[in-house]
């Protein structure tokens, strides 16, 4: 098996591309320690340096899942919402209290995240703060879904190839293909998804993803380097839906691409300080909090707002405009049904 890796590092280094196939087996070769750290390393820096491609992120995808703990949840049809992290801002929980809002909407939500590696807070962080218990237990995932409309998978509990690669990711001083993994080895495989990213190149590279996993997907950037809708500037939002999220090809799939304002959806336009999640977690967790109870400065509820609305939108494959998408957001905190969501749902996992 060593001699096949020497094989791989040899067309890599020969700039040639390797089968999604081929990296799913040295996926689940890592996971079964049949190659020396050395080699891995130089895996993942020949890949880095030509830049990874489509197939090749879908086969480590692949392996991941096949490795992991799946998730099989009760429904058909519900949606994550997460970003690719690294931006480096500290904002607030965006993405996770955006999630309890269109699970408040009446929507189905199955979140999936992790520890935080460049913020104060990530979404395991303020989920626990509230005295979540994370579980892989089938029964009480789908419960939780079932009577509170949203599920949280801890990304550690699924993804066990991931602590075969944790001290070599650490030792290096660069990002590697794992890092943009985190996004879609969901372990629910939903057939939604609305994903922040903090570059273009990350959006061309998702949307190519999303097309061949053949789902229903919104992927945004904020111009000014956000990986989420930050209304902080203009923000460009790519989406794909249609009949290839029920079993149709890619080609299928219809969606749109814009470029909008935070004034072409009615919001002014929020000063960067205003979506700093703090200095700890406690800081991060009174912010969260304080959007779920309508309670949070007009610029958080209104991110917050802005991001479930396309998450909306996604759910409802494009049928529904983005102004009305964002009226049922602005429902769910406004009724308080957001907030009733989070407070069953910390009563089912705690």
């Amino acid at each position: 098996m060593e001699q096949t890796m020497k094989g791989y590092l040899f067309r890599l280094l020969n700039h040639e591309e390797l089968s999604r196939e081929e990296m799913k087996t040295i996926l689940i070769g890592i996971t079964q320690s049949e190659y020396p750290n050395e080699q891995i390393t130089a895996l993942l820096t020949c890949l880095q340096m030509r830049g990874v491609t489509v197939d090749e992120l879908l086969g480590f995808r692949d392996g991941i899942l096949e490795t992991g703990v799946p998730a099989i949840l009760d429904c058909d049809r519900y949606i994550d919402v997460v970003g690719t992290g690294g931006d480096r801002k500290n904002t607030f929980n965006i993405s996770t209290t955006a999630c309890f809002v269109i699970a408040g909407a009446g929507y189905k939500v199955a979140k999936h995240g992790n520890y935080a590696a460049t913020s104060v807070s990530g979404a395991s962080n303020v989920i626990a703060h509230h005295g979540i218990k994370f579980t892989d237990d089938i029964d009480r995932l789908n419960r939780s879904l079932n009577e509170a409309g949203i599920v949280y998978l801890h990304a550690q509990l699924f993804a066990k190839a991931m602590k075969f690669v944790g001290p070599i990711r650490k030792a290096l001083p660069f990002p590697t293909i794992f890092n943009l993994l985190g996004p879609i080895v969901n372990p629910s495989r939903p057939k939604c998804q609305l994903l922040g990213v903090a570059n273009l190149d990350q959006m061309r590279l998702y949307h190519a993803v999303y097309q061949k996993l053949g789902i229903d997907y919104g992927i945004v950037n904020s111009i000014d380097g956000y990986d989420e809708i930050s209304l902080t500037g203009d923000f460009k939002v790519t989406t794909g839906f249609g009949s290839s999220a029920v079993g149709g090809s890619p080609a299928d799939t219809f969606g749109y691409e814009r470029i909008f304002s935070p004034r072409d959806l009615g919001f002014d336009i929020a000063k960067p300080e205003e979506l700093v999640g703090g200095a700890t977690e406690e800081e991060a967790a009174q912010i969260f909090d304080s959007v779920l109870e309508n309670r949070a400065l007009p610029a958080q509820k209104n991110i917050v707002l802005a991001n479930a609305g396309f998450g909306i939108q996604v759910l409802e494959k494009g049928q529904k405009s983005i102004e009305e998408c964002i009226e049922i957001a602005r429902e769910s905190i406004d009724s308080g049904n957001a907030l009733k969501t989070f407070k069953k749902f910390v009563e089912l996992n705690s």
